[in-house]
């Protein structure tokens, strides 16, 4: 799984928590473990610039500017 997979399923894991029992716990425990995967994948990157020719060569740098923004 990529950075930017992480970061999507941690994103998705947040959306589906809709209360306090014990279901909402296990997926608040998951979106964590991939939001910290996601940021260890993301500090391994240069942040570009937009405009950078990383983004148009790169798929994964692509990948993250997609998700991230």
């Amino acid at each position: 799984m990529t950075g930017p997979a992480h970061y999507t399923a941690a994103e998705r894991c947040l959306s589906s928590v809709d209360d306090d029992g014990p279901q909402s716990l296990a997926l608040l425990a998951e979106a964590q473990v991939h939001a910290t995967l996601a940021l260890a994948a993301a500090t391994a990157l240069v942040t570009p610039e937009p405009s950078d020719e990383r983004i148009a060569i790169d798929p994964i740098v692509a990948e993250w500017w997609r998700v991230a923004s």
